[in-house]
């Protein structure tokens, strides 16, 4: 199985503006390009492009190909689901929208704290089991978007699964929210097989500033800035699949290129990697260092620094993560909660304005 699958969250489209005009013609022939070449991996989920995907990809390959030529992962819509009768509905509309007949990976949607309770209470994981016994799941594992703790206490409690899938690349390798490298290193120390989801970061390490990006065509004329990314995520141990979102010819072309002609990260260019980073981060806009002084006098019992680092993530790539934010805030105070008291601001040593800030991560909870 060669390393680079195909992601089905961004395909290609009529209508820019309409997740769900997906172009069947285009898609059709991207998929024939990729396997093709000799690649089979698919991965899809029940809400990508407002629940077209699935039927998409049925029509891109289960229509047209024999099932031993592909393999095919979906997801359990954790978000949905409100009681464990609900798994067994899910997963034959899931069936019978992609034509797979079996899944050869299946994930329970983005594990974290607030999914995870909820899996573990509606009996997620004994449904998973039980369809793996009956053959209509190869291997069974989830996403995952939360702390590397929480992920050590999943696969603690579930020995069982078969594999874990994380967001990796080396813009979130030592980042504080995103928790790249602890997670990577918890998923190695259970001795689970990684699967990366994006590892270009939605595009982010694909359109770098320009001072990036001719740091990286310098130093290798011809390489694109998508490649660096690929090729770190694919070079770590114990990772068996990188995940990318194709929705062009050339995109195609490139990633399988960079896959049949593999070269691992080398220590030059991690280091060059590193000073990416590094001008990248230049946009950081609150120069909190995450010593927690603040916390140990916060009232409400707000996550500073944590959402510090999530309003700095929105700062460099634009996203203010919903997902990660109500994540930071289960069973804590959110920044709307601040009462203003300053104990905070005089606790820190790096004497930031906290409550200035946490008003205008506030204004994205409304």
């Amino acid at each position: 199985m060669k390393k680079l699958g195909f992601g089905a969250m961004r395909l290609p489209l009529q209508n820019p503006e309409d997740k769900t005009s997906i172009n069947q013609a285009l898609l059709n022939e991207l998929v024939d390009k990729f396997i093709a070449a000799g690649f089979t991996y698919f991965d899809t989920a029940y809400p990508y492009h407002d629940q077209k995907s699935e039927p998409a990809m049925k029509a891109a390959l289960a229509d047209r190909y024999d099932r031993s030529s592909y393999i095919f992962a979906d997801k359990m819509p954790t978000v949905l689901v409100k009681s464990g009768e609900e798994y067994p509905v899910y997963f034959k509309q899931q069936l019978e929208r992609t034509g797979v007949g079996y899944f050869d990976y299946y994930l329970m949607h983005n594990m974290g704290k607030d999914r995870y309770a909820k899996t573990q209470a509606f009996g997620g994981f004994e449904f998973a089991e039980r369809m793996k016994a009956e053959g209509k799941i190869k291997n069974f594992g989830f996403s995952f978007h939360d702390d590397a703790e929480m992920l050590d206490r999943i696969l603690t409690e579930h020995p069982e699964v078969d594999f874990v899938q994380l967001q990796i690349n080396y813009l979130d390798w030592n980042n504080n929210i995103i928790q790249s490298r602890k997670c990577y290193e918890t998923a190695v120390s259970h001795n689970k097989p990684v699967i990366v989801m994006e590892p270009v970061k939605g595009g982010t390490l694909a359109n770098l500033p320009p001072e990036a990006d001719d740091l990286l065509k310098n130093f290798k004329p011809g390489a694109s800035a998508a490649s660096y990314a690929l090729r770190f995520a694919a070079s770590l141990d114990n990772v068996i699949m990188v995940l990318s979102g194709m929705n062009t010819m050339e995109q195609i072309i490139e990633n399988t290129n960079i896959f049949d002609n593999f070269e691992p990260i080398s220590e030059a260019e991690k280091q060059l990697l590193s000073k990416v980073v590094n001008i990248i981060e230049k946009c950081t806009e609150i120069p909190c260092t995450s010593c927690g002084y603040c916390m140990e006098v916060c009232p409400k019992n707000i996550s500073i620094p944590q959402l510090f680092g999530l309003y700095n993530n929105y700062k460099i790539n634009g996203n203010f993560s919903r997902m990660y934010h109500d994540r930071i805030t289960y069973n804590r105070g959110k920044a709307s909660d601040c009462l203003n008291c300053h104990r905070c601001e005089h606790n820190c040593p790096q004497h930031i304005a906290i409550p200035e800030h946490l008003k205008k991560i506030a204004g994205f909870e409304q």
